[in-house]
């Protein structure tokens, strides 16, 4: 029988349809990967193998159904899960237990998808290599020294090794693109406010996104669409119709589209072999039919300065709920300690040294006398970093560029340099400051490790980046890990 961990998420969905084989023979058959080899890439962070197979035999029974029931898939440990532990990667929230179940997770079961467990992330979704995890790093299947990108870096590997066809990531300022580049899977940031953020953990309101993490650009979209669409409990979710992804991923056809390579996001930063795959990558759009032109986007050049002042801001509002009174971790309650002590002693035990940071720093971008100068500014070039989309958009259809400025580089090699590390963030944060979609699919090797090609969309055009990629697959199939390391 073919080794069902090798199986596309739509050739699992048709087989198990067919009933060539179960939905709980495929989830043990993950479940099974994932004692194998997760001890050496530490993709998951908790495994539910109960409620897999529990829900997987609901597929089976025929009470659900569905284009994906019965795929197995892997969320990341921002999202909750009812009565799964959630750690958001962090040790003020180790041991928890959502009593709630977040909308992706909802729509997730009721599609009879398959949740194998969470998966391990940078802490509260702040970093760029998973390396900022209070429970370890995660390591890239490519090569078991390198990063697998972050903050979603367990999703991205928990793929790239065989042990879910599909991931769940959220992405911020890249955490699901500049992962997916790194291990040479696909990786969507959908619209913002395409997909609910209803029980997605808060790091930056006005940033995060939750999206599809996939081997497949045609996987990707069948995903896109179970998880996506409007919902009243997010007061950012957009009332609209989901964008038609998987028929157009389906169609995968370029001819006539107008494709813009953005001048900036190149040059300084940018390895030459991340170049050069790029160009190819660009070659091949113009031979499978697409004009291309060159277009400027001028204020790109400080969108990681402006990032690197919201998102903190965001986050220092947002994590000020983890005070030890609530839930999760409480250090000192030993009644000689007052409550602002104890408050103190757990945000001090609980938070990590990157998450201390940007808490700092948020909340001196916000305090009296420096809004103005910081925040108040960095949303002002937020918006010219909108209206270059605008115009770009106005000339292309969709924008194209490195989804990352290096391959994945060894762990720890930039742990002791925030400011290098933000920068693997360069090509990604636009468009997470201007909310429209964007795509990381896989266009090569560099030194014998994976390239990201990144697609950019206006607002609400999903399916463009569907469209775009598949035609791109199609001519450039993804490169296949070698995994000498599981022998």
């Amino acid at each position: 029988m073919t080794d069902l961990t090798r199986l596309s998420a739509a050739e699992t969905a048709a087989a198990i349809a067919s009933k060539d084989v179960s939905a709980v023979e495929v989830a043990q058959a993950h479940l099974d990967r994932i004692a194998k080899v997760d001890r050496q890439v530490h993709a998951f962070l908790h495994v539910d193998a109960e409620g897999a197979l529990a829900q997987a035999a609901r597929v089976d029974s025929g009470e659900l159904s569905g284009p994906l029931a019965g795929v197995p898939l892997a969320l990341k440990d921002v999202i909750v899960q009812k009565g799964i532990p959630t750690t958001v990667g962090s040790r003020i929230l180790e041991g928890w237990r959502p009593p709630y179940d977040a909308t992706i997770v909802t729509r997730l079961k009721a599609a009879g998808v398959v949740v194998l467990g969470k998966t391990n992330m940078d802490e509260f979704a702040m970093g760029s290599s998973t390396e900022h995890s209070a429970y370890g790093p995660t390591h890239n299947p490519w090569d078991l020294s390198r990063i697998p990108g972050g903050s979603g870096g367990g999703s991205s590997a928990a793929i790239a090794s065989y042990q879910a066809p599909l991931a769940i990531g959220t992405d911020t300022g890249g955490s699901i693109r500049q992962p997916a580049a790194v291990t040479g899977t696909v990786g969507v940031k959908p619209t913002y406010g395409g997909v609910s953020r209803y029980g997605l953990v808060a790091f930056s309101s006005s940033l995060d996104q939750a999206g599809p993490c996939a081997r497949t650009v045609l996987d990707a979209a069948l995903l896109h669409e179970v998880i996506a669409g409007h919902d009243p409990a997010d007061s950012t979710s957009i009332p609209a119709p989901v964008p038609p992804v998987v028929e157009a991923a389906r169609q995968a056809d370029i001819a006539g589209l107008t494709v813009g390579v953005v001048k900036e996001l190149s040059g300084e930063g940018y390895q030459p072999g991340v170049e050069a795959r790029f160009a190819e990558a660009v070659e091949t759009l113009t031979s499978l039919g697409a004009k291309v032109v060159e277009v400027s986007c001028p204020h790109f050049g400080y969108a990681l300065p402006a990032y690197y002042l919201i998102a903190p801001s965001e986050a220092s509002s947002n994590l000020a709920k983890f005070d030890s009174v609530r839930y999760g971790l409480r250090t000192g309650d030993d009644g000689v300690h007052s409550l602002e002590e104890v408050m103190s002693l757990t945000r001090a035990a609980g938070f990590g040294a990157e998450v201390k940071r940007r808490i700092i720093l948020g909340t001196y971008a916000l305090s009296s006398g420096y809004y103005d100068a910081y925040y108040g500014q960095a949303q002002k070039v937020r918006s010219l970093i909108t209206r270059d989309f605008t115009e770009a958009f106005g000339l292309a259809d969709v924008l194209v560029s490195p989804a990352a400025p290096t391959v994945a580089f060894p762990l720890g090699e930039k742990l002791s340099d925030p400011l290098a590390m933000y920068r693997q963030d360069l090509a990604t944060i636009p468009s997470n400051l201007y909310g429209g979609p964007a795509m990381s699919l896989p266009c090569g090797l560099s030194d014998g490790l994976p390239v990201g090609l990144q697609i950019m969309a206006p607002t609400m055009r999903d399916d463009l980046l569907y469209r775009v990629g598949a035609a791109f697959e199609a001519a450039v199939p993804p490169p296949v890990p070698p995994l000498d390391w599981e022998a």
